[in-house]
């Protein structure tokens, strides 16, 4: 439990797919690898990643009637090493991903949130949402 930001986790599709094909893996198996609770679709690969300052300052985001604030990037756990059909460790998985998140980190990203590239999606925080819903294709902006 993230007491600091215990709202949903937010991915895009773009990311999940260029990380799907990292390891020559189906975009589903990504997903149940990673297991976001939000995916937006329709903006580039690694997106999110602007939902988080360099400076720790939450940044506002609406989806729909919710407003979000975007807090850091998720450090995963063993999970998305595994195969989510056997359970099978992949040895090499988290090396490489590390590798290539820190490859393909973009400019305009506070690399300095990283202490370590084993990170995807972002944690938040939802400051009111109570009797507001998220619908799917609700629009996405920043506040």
């Amino acid at each position: 439990y993230d007491s600091d930001s215990p709202g949903p986790t937010v991915i895009s599709t773009a990311t999940l797919q260029t990380v799907a094909d990292w390891f020559g893996i189906s975009l589903l198996d990504a997903r149940r690898r990673f297991r976001t609770n939000l995916e937006i679709d329709g903006v580039p690969a690694f997106w999110e990643d602007l939902l988080f300052s360099e400076t720790e300052d939450p940044v506002a985001f609406q989806m729909g009637a919710v407003t979000l604030q975007g807090i850091n990037p998720c450090q995963r756990c063993v999970v998305p090493t595994r195969n989510p059909e056997t359970g099978e460790a992949t040895p090499t998985f988290q090396k490489q991903f590390m590798q290539q998140r820190s490859a393909t980190l973009p400019a305009n990203v506070a690399r300095s949130r990283f202490n370590h590239f084993y990170r995807l999606a972002v944690n938040t925080r939802v400051p009111a949402a109570a009797g507001k819903i998220l619908k799917v294709g609700d629009p996405v902006f920043f506040l």
